[in-house]
């Protein structure tokens, strides 16, 4: 310990003739740094001279990078995209999920995500299918969405022929044994109950909104299983459900570290001619509804005051979730709404860093900043084929929910740019405190109806590093290619979306937030909700000038 002390003195202080010196005679002498005076100062973008020119890897043209797809003879698509690396993630994606259950058991979606990679024709238990994924160095998963259900492997490259084949005896021969079922019903009714106790409410929320949006119709409908139908789905009611929805024409398989023309070969092998556990008849009860957006709220009372987990407390809190219907992922507004909800962003009181050091979105210097006893406010946005829906999350203190609501409306109006008398009178307040002229900058863009051009451009560099960023990971870029194949058979690439947020101007946004002001509102509320608003207060407050809930007086509290 001594010699270690004494070596970390040495390294502060100095030691050996150098320091000597430096004790007894003045300054070191000289040493060549860069950034010392025998070097000029070499900007990072500059070479540094001397040093070799670096020999980087080259692609033979922009087709490289592109997505190919080729469609077989039975419908099935097939999508592959390049990537360097020994390892690849491949899997099957299907329109399938809960919005297609209106004529249906509710919580079929949810079974079958629970059921994948179990027993096939081929495999006699999960147990055996991991064994064969082990071989390979591979993993598997399946997630069900509201509109997607997605089978996917992650393994080696010259795995292929297998992973495919295994894929295949998955998604169309699983066994759905008596067993299987009931272990399914079991594991459906443990995440139910921990749905309802986990202390973080956002999933729950989240169903709560989708519900409120859309009234029993499409994604809508539920999807995590209700309690009563545990006990009612079986083996037949999923083979309904499976012979309709499961079949070629409704499937992507995508591939991404794999060679195409060898992707399209295993697919003919394997998913050309196999004939499915429920037999090959035709589908003849195929759900395109069209989704309806109603609006509405859905309310939840429930005591929060004991969601805490070991010996740190978590105070009660209530949950409210207000959101306005978007557009689709394929309209061209997709991007500017992309756009409004980076610039709304947001996020948890207790974040990284705490809000405010490096974080400038709306939420975060208009809500968190300015309110310090809300815990949470959030922007969310969920888009589907043909609707989406963006939402503000925020949680506080039961006896705070008005208040609380209030901001969320006010901070909605603001989306438009629209003049709102509550802020020019609370600005001068700011620029006081401030004193800089960028504060006065703000103020006069929140007054003539424009966003400051650095809060815009802020939004569209953290959109595009965060699409690059992602796209870096093999299974996301998988997704993102199956997902886009699946809805428009063709895939937009990274750089052309990047093209589409820069070309995004203020008066898209504010286009796109005006039109969404002026539909209903839905709202999702959990918790105590004694002082929670009505819901025609809520719409109101959205549909005027400034977000104002109406003023309420009361003789007795």
């Amino acid at each position: 310990m001594a010699a270690v002390v004494l070596a970390a003195t040495r390294l502060l202080r100095g030691s050996g003739s150098w320091g000597c010196s430096r004790l007894r005679f003045g300054p070191p002498a000289y040493r060549r740094f860069s950034s010392g005076g025998a070097y000029p100062n070499i900007p990072l973008s500059s070479p540094l001279p001397g040093v070799p020119k670096p020999v980087f890897a080259t692609v033979d043209g922009q087709e490289k990078f592109e997505t190919k797809v080729t469609t077989l003879d039975n419908g099935l698509r097939v999508a592959s995209q390049n990537k360097f690396g020994q390892f690849c993630t491949v899997g099957i994606l299907i329109n399938s999920g809960s919005r297609y259950e209106a004529k249906y058991l509710s919580g079929i979606a949810h079974f079958l995500e629970k059921l994948a990679f179990s027993s096939t024709a081929r495999f006699d238990s999960k147990d055996e299918i991991l064994l064969t994924l082990e071989k390979h160095g591979g993993i598997c998963d399946c997630q069900t969405s509201r509109d997607t259900t997605m089978y996917a492997v992650s393994a080696d490259s010259k795995g292929l022929d297998t992973v495919v084949g295994l894929l295949a005896d998955v998604v169309l021969q699983p066994r759905l044994t008596d067993e299987e079922v009931e272990m399914t019903r079991m594991t459906v009714q443990f995440e139910l109950e921990d749905l309802n106790l986990r202390p973080d409410p956002e999933p729950l929320l989240t169903e709560m909104i989708h519900e409120a949006a859309y009234r029993e119709n499409t994604v809508g409908l539920h999807r995590f299983c209700p309690t009563e139908n545990i006990a009612k789905i079986n083996r037949e009611v999923l083979h309904s459900y499976l012979r309709n929805y499961y079949t070629p024409d409704r499937m992507v398989l995508a591939g991404v570290g794999v060679e195409h023309e060898h992707l399209v070969d295993c697919a003919r092998k394997y998913l050309l001619e196999i004939q499915p556990a429920w037999g090959s008849a035709e589908a003849v009860d195929i759900d395109r509804s069209v989704a309806q957006y109603t609006g509405g709220i859905a309310k939840l009372e429930r005591d929060m005051s004991n969601v805490s987990l070991g010996p740190t407390p978590i105070p009660e809190l209530t949950h409210i979730m207000v959101g306005l219907e978007s557009c689709s992922f394929l309209e061209e507004d997709f991007i500017p709404f992309a756009v409004l909800n980076m610039m709304m962003g947001g996020g948890g009181s207790f974040s990284a860093g705490g809000p405010g050091k490096g974080m400038f979105s709306r939420l975060y210097l208009n809500v968190l900043n300015r309110h310090h006893w809300m815990y949470n406010a959030t922007s969310y946005h969920h888009s589907y084929e043909d609707t989406g829906l963006l939402c503000i999350h925020a949680s506080a203190d039961p006896r705070q929910v008005r208040e609380m609501v209030e901001i969320i409306t006010k901070e909605f109006i603001l989306m438009s740019g629209t003049v709102d008398a509550l802020w020019a009178q609370r600005w001068p307040f700011t620029i006081a405190r401030v004193g800089v002229e960028g504060g006065m900058g703000r103020v006069r863009a929140h007054l003539t109806g424009r966003w400051p051009q650095v809060e815009l451009e802020r939004a569209k560099t953290q959109l595009t590093s965060m699409l690059m960023m992602n796209l870096e990971s093999r299974p996301v870029i998988f997704e993102d290619v199956g997902r886009q194949v699946l809805a428009t058979r063709s895939r937009k690439l990274p750089h052309e979306l990047c093209t589409l947020i820069r070309n995004v101007k203020p008066e898209d946004v504010k286009r796109v937030a005006s039109k969404m002001l002026r539909g209903k509102p839905a709202v999702a509320a959990l918790g105590d909700l004694t002082d929670l608003p009505t819901y025609e207060h809520i719409q109101t407050a959205l549909s005027s000038k400034d977000g104002r809930l109406p003023r309420t007086y009361r003789l007795f509290r």
